[in-house]
């Protein structure tokens, strides 16, 4: 290597004679630049002083390229296009960087949407669309990039991991059970019940009858069991209180800890089946798809955990 070749002009002062000898004008170079006119010829000047060679020439009353000035400049050129070329690349992954979460709708509204907002504030570049759908989607068909599921559907994918599974509780509003005495778990029975309407492919799911077997009793709906096609709802019924929930632990945590549903009696059920995550391959290709499904199964393992050493704030009399 030369001399010549090792001695590199400043950064700013290479990036000031790309851009005049692109635009051909030091007024036009600093409007590019953000700088004054005067601070573009005096960073040429010191890539000039550093090379030892004149870049520019006098013609007139124009300043233009000098036949040193037109070698350096292509060939510069060359590296600053590669640079803009790779400030092209970022932008466009970056637009591409967005992710479709596909999840059971309940579980959509109750569970991962008030955590993601944390996850998005960690990761501002990355957006995110969360789509409750009772539908499984297709991946490679920008459907969907991850999915959260239940059960069997988890057949119907290539790539997936097991999330929990969840539990359900007997809960109510404070002042439904303010107006009935509970000596016991079956004397909820007698009470106004909110029932689930379960996809029909989500077998074993625990309703109302299972409950009551686990208790020794018998279920019938001589009570007027009223039931809604979501959990969530059946949930926010029962905060408003129209009845008793079976309510999942995942998606009721924060209206049994602020006190707006209580459980009387901790006699839950287990889910007959876990949750799981589905993902395409090709999200985890994109800029953070690795950590979004990693953040996933954190928050998973945490509510495995807060549900196996779960027990019920104490009830205050009424």
């Amino acid at each position: 290597m030369t001399p010549l070749a090792s001695n590199l002009p400043p950064l700013r002062a290479i990036q000031a004679f790309e851009a005049f000898g692109r635009h051909g004008s030091v007024t036009a170079a600093a409007k590019e630049l953000g700088v004054s006119a005067g601070a573009i010829s005096q960073q040429i000047r010191k890539a000039e002083e550093t090379l030892g060679l004149k870049l520019l020439e006098r013609r007139g009353k124009t300043v233009a390229l000098s036949s040193w000035g037109r070698i350096y400049h292509a060939e510069i050129s060359r590296g600053f296009n590669q640079i803009r070329e790779a400030q092209e690349i970022l932008a466009r992954k970056r637009l591409e960087s967005g992710f479709t979460i596909s999840c059971l709708p309940s579980l959509a509204i109750k569970w991962i949407a008030p955590q993601l907002f944390d996850w998005q504030a960690d990761h501002p570049d990355a957006a995110v669309r969360l789509e409750g759908t009772e539908m499984e989607p297709r991946f490679g068909e920008d459907q969907a990039d991850f999915r959260i599921s239940y059960g069997a559907k988890v057949k119907e994918f290539d790539h997936y991991a097991e999330l929990f599974t969840d539990w359900v509780v007997p809960a109510c509003s404070p002042a439904l059970l303010a107006k009935h005495k509970l000596r016991r778990p079956a004397d909820i029975l007698g009470l106004p019940l909110l029932g689930i309407e379960w996809d029909r492919s989500h077998s074993l799911l625990p309703g109302w009858p299972e409950w009551a077997a686990s208790i020794g009793e018998n279920y019938s709906k001589t009570s007027g069991e009223l039931t809604l096609s979501l959990s969530s709802a059946a949930i926010d019924a029962a905060v408003n209180g129209r009845g008793f929930v079976l309510a999942q632990l995942s998606m009721s945590a924060d209206e049994i800890a602020s006190g707006r549903l209580v459980v009387p009696f901790n006699q839950r059920l287990r889910m007959s089946h876990a949750y799981f995550l589905a993902w395409d391959r090709a999200a985890l290709e994109k800029p953070y798809g690795p950590e979004l499904r990693t953040w996933i199964t954190s928050i998973s393992r945490r509510q495995e955990a807060f549900a196996a050493n779960w027990t019920p704030p104490p009830v205050k009399p009424g």
